[in-house]
């Protein structure tokens, strides 16, 4: 009966979001002025009946309900509560509820904050964001029904995968689809400024914040994963550049130069296409990677292996999404004028070359993920690309990015002096040297990358200090007037500080386990011991 009633509630979520799409269009084509609360109340309504569906699932994994074919696959009666609450997205079909119920929560959050004097752009959005819905609960309804019954029951399952028997199992998937799903929502935005004609930085400043929150999302996800495969042995280490990791670092790189790009039309009206462009672009590499692990077309330690129809269904939404918002956008990019105009030297101008670098790098790795797909489908010759590429092409991109991280935050709006900002940054510049200096002394004086990878850190993190003192004016003025300066920043500048000393962590920690790693291999007999590193 819980299956059922699931079953019953993901299919009327599909009806609703359906219904809700084509009644919205037809209502703004019309000029319903109730249209908008129609379509609020179809959002929640999507949510509430996915919730219940992921309810019902849940339940059924609790109680090892071997009936439905779902948990015999995946659980076990004698697994602890934990292994069998996470296994019901420790799978395909449950990972792809988990998937629109974060979809429709997404929806319901704009329907609870959206503001009416927008009620046209918003309603366009629902529009959006329910075909988006209706496509994925189609899939789980005719390809991924997570409501299967198996009769007979067995009386016991087959059990979660014993890679997937982890604590990491509870916090990465969720947070790594919710940053892939939040980006449906700066999607739906842009597709509906697109259809409206109006994207302006009014328009920048309403989508900003949920490009925001599925950039941390996404961020958080990917740090887990990075975490977890660290101490998982057979899964390559925290990175290996594995198809399906490349397919989460794919949109998190085009989010990143995306929330950039639109604090330039924020501030100063301006790459309005380019910025409409990469929000198109971010959910379509999310779907992307959605297509690389479900449709069996790549061999992973994280893919599930599915049969084809689901990667074909799969593949019909990746081109419906990509070939209608970049047909919409290449008909009306014409019509999106910037406004602003900014100097050589300006904060514009370096976060537009943070955006070409951003791009390159998410092009390379698209490149290296996609081309062994492309070559395995001409013909029948098999390739691997593998670090030895990215090492050589994405490392040293995104080290010189890095290197204009603290640059880019002293300049000013419109016109910079970029005399200035380097005469502020020599204590940065001095602080890199020493670190670099230090490390290629102390580490190993053969392992250059390291002693180049400490002093980028150095450099990122003294200039974000540096940035941070000036601010809140640390040596220009006592030090608890400092402190009350700092405390009324405003948030969007500590997200920025936080997230750029979080930039040099990272920096240093990837430097320190690639240069600094020690690798050995020993038969090691009962009773028999190894040192290493020490």
């Amino acid at each position: 009966m819980i299956a059922e009633i699931g079953q019953f509630a993901l299919i009327l979520a599909f009806a609703i979001a359906l219904i809700q799409s084509v009644l919205t269009l037809v209502g703004l084509k019309l000029g319903d002025p109730v249209i908008h609360s129609y379509a609020r109340a179809g959002a929640l309504a999507q949510f509430v009946l996915l919730v219940a569906a992921f309810a019902c699932l849940t339940l059924l994994f609790a109680v090892s309900d071997f009936s439905a074919l779902v948990v015999a696959e995946n659980s076990h009666t004698d697994k602890p509560l934990i292994y069998k609450l996470t296994g019901v997205w420790g799978n395909h079909e449950g990972s792809m509820l988990l998937w629109a119920v974060i979809l429709t929560a997404y929806t319901a959050a704009l329907a609870m904050v959206a503001k009416p004097v927008e009620a046209r752009l918003i309603s366009l959005t629902f529009a959006i964001q329910s075909l988006i819905t209706a496509a994925f609960t189609a899939f789980l309804v005719f390809t991924s029904n997570p409501f299967s019954r198996l009769f007979p029951a067995p009386e016991n399952g087959q059990d979660l995968n014993p890679l997937l028997q982890d604590p990491g199992l509870a916090s990465h998937p969720p947070m790594l689809y919710a940053g892939y799903v939040g980006f449906s929502i700066t999607f739906a935005f842009a597709v509906a400024a697109l259809i409206e004609g109006r994207v302006d930085a009014r328009w920048a400043r309403i989508v900003r914040p949920w490009a925001l929150a599925a950039w941390t999302f996404l961020t958080i996800g990917i740090a887990l994963g990075a975490s977890w495969a660290y101490y998982e042995l057979g899964w390559g280490g925290w990175w290996a550049w594995d198809p399906v990791e490349n397919a989460s670092l794919m949109p998190w790189l085009a989010g990143t130069a995306f929330i950039h790009s639109l604090r330039v039309m924020e501030k100063r009206d301006t790459l309005k296409a380019w910025s409409i462009l990469l929000a198109l672009l971010t959910f379509s590499l999310s779907l992307a990677g959605t297509f690389l692990v479900r449709s069996g077309v790549i061999t992973s330690v994280h893919a599930f292996a599915v049969d084809p129809t689901r990667g074909v269904f799969i593949l019909a939404i990746l081109v419906a999404v990509i070939g209608g918002s970049l047909a919409l956008f290449a008909l009306r990019a014409g019509h999106l004028r910037p406004t602003g105009v900014f100097s050589i030297v300006s904060r514009e101008s370096t976060l537009l070359v943070n955006n070409l670098f951003i791009g390159a790098a998410c092009f390379l790795v698209f490149f290296g993920t996609f081309y062994p797909l492309f070559v395995t489908t001409v013909s029948d010759e098999t390739i691997t690309v593998g670090a030895p590429f990215y090492n050589a092409t994405f490392n040293p991109l995104m080290g010189v990015l890095f290197i204009l991280v603290p640059i880019s935050g002293k300049l000013a709006w419109k016109r910079g002096k970029l005399g200035r900002i380097l005469r502020l940054l020599t204590p940065a510049a001095m602080a890199a040297l020493a670190a670099a200096l230090l490390a290629f002394w102390i580490a190993d004086r053969t392992r250059i990358a390291g002693a180049l990878g400490t002093g980028l850190a150095a450099w990122i993190a003294i200039g974000v200090l540096i940035d941070l003192a000036q601010r809140i004016k640390l040596f220009d003025q006592p030090f608890a007037a400092s402190m009350a300066r700092a405390r009324n920043l405003p948030l969007g500048i500590w997200g920025m500080i936080v997230a750029h000393f979080g930039l040099a962590v990272t920096v240093f920690a990837i430097t320190g386990v690639s240069a600094w790693k020690q690798e050995a291999s020993a038969f090691l007999m009962p009773g028999q011991s190894m040192q290493m590193g020490g």
